[in-house]
């Protein structure tokens, strides 16, 4: 085999040098935010801001993520104008209110900045340029709750819902409430603890004829868990939730929660940062938009998912 001349070999290696430095250069240009309507005291949306983290890590792209402190629509707008403003190569956000969010939608697709929405509003979300959504149907989620506890042999239903206003929480319940043909209602809360377990308990004396009661997610299945404990209850409803946390998997496995309905969020955080790196890169995404659920974990599949939890994933 002929030799390489020093010449050539130093030149080879010059290039290769010059090819990896190229490639760091280009990782390191690719910078995403994403910007969510999920407050920091609700461990659903670190759940998703490890998953894109962990993808931005895999990837050597940059991610800033951004939410408000409060569920504030146009706080959130702010913040998505801001983002815009920045330049990024891509924009990731939970398209929480069609209402405030499309016309920034639309202009950070006038700006050529590519835009996937996640766990919110996939049913509009294309209507404003977003190239797809990654998440689940909500109001198809919220009525198979609704047949899943009429099955268990519920006739009559409540939705609590802390985050009202949100256009997918209020599509669970209305899926919910169309899932029992309109033989349930909304009982909207807000986010103290105490306030929405003393809404659920004053609700349910008043409605005695209510069995099913369904939270949207940790904030609110924690209190109404624990004020079944204290009202020894638990085994009088039929409770069901939205979303994963240590908790909700604790009662799951005690059988004080009859089953949640799993989204897989940690998901919802990094496939979209893995499509805008194949996108922003190779020119490449899926050709649909991508369902991480819904699915139910009850007692029987509950500690599967428990050491998930620990890590951070589920």
């Amino acid at each position: 085999m002929a030799r390489l001349s020093c010449g050539v070999a130093r030149w080879l290696s010059a290039a290769a040098a010059a090819g990896l430095m190229s490639s760091a250069a280009y990782a390191e240009s690719s910078r995403f935010v994403m910007v969510t309507h999920g407050v920091p005291s609700d461990p659903f949306w670190s759940i998703v801001k490890n998953g894109a983290e962990a993808a931005a890590e895999t990837v050597g792209a940059t991610l800033e993520y951004r939410a408000p402190s409060t569920f504030d629509m146009a706080q959130m707008q702010q913040l998505v104008q801001a983002a815009i403003a920045s330049d990024p190569d891509g924009l990731i956000l939970s398209f929480t209110d069609e209402n405030a969010l499309g016309g920034v939608v639309q202009s950070a697709v006038d700006n050529g900045i590519p835009v996937i929405t996640i766990n919110s509003g996939g049913d509009v979300a294309r209507n404003y340029g977003a190239r797809l959504h990654v998440g689940q149907s909500e109001y198809e989620a919220g009525k198979q709750a609704a047949e899943r506890m009429q099955e268990m042999g519920v006739e009559k239903g409540v939705c609590i819902n802390h985050e009202q206003g949100n256009q997918g929480l209020d599509q669970r319940c209305d899926g919910f409430v169309d899932g029992f043909n309109g033989n349930a209602e909304q009982l909207a809360t807000t986010y103290d603890p105490t306030s929405i377990r003393n809404a659920i308990i004053a609700y349910l004396n008043q409605n005695e004829d209510v069995r099913g009661v369904l939270t949207l997610g940790p904030l609110s299945a924690e209190p109404m868990i624990r004020a079944m404990r204290d009202q020894e209850a638990t085994d009088m409803f039929t409770l069901g939730t939205f979303d994963l946390s240590p908790g909700i998997l604790e009662a799951l496995e005690a059988g004080e929660l009859d089953f949640a309905i799993d989204q897989q969020q940690y998901m919802q955080g990094y496939l979209p940062v893995m499509f805008l790196d194949q996108f922003v890169k190779n020119g490449l995404l899926p050709a649909g938009d991508v369902a991480t659920g819904p699915g139910f974990v009850t007692q029987e599949n509950a500690a599967q998912v428990v050491e998930l939890s620990s890590q951070g994933i589920r």
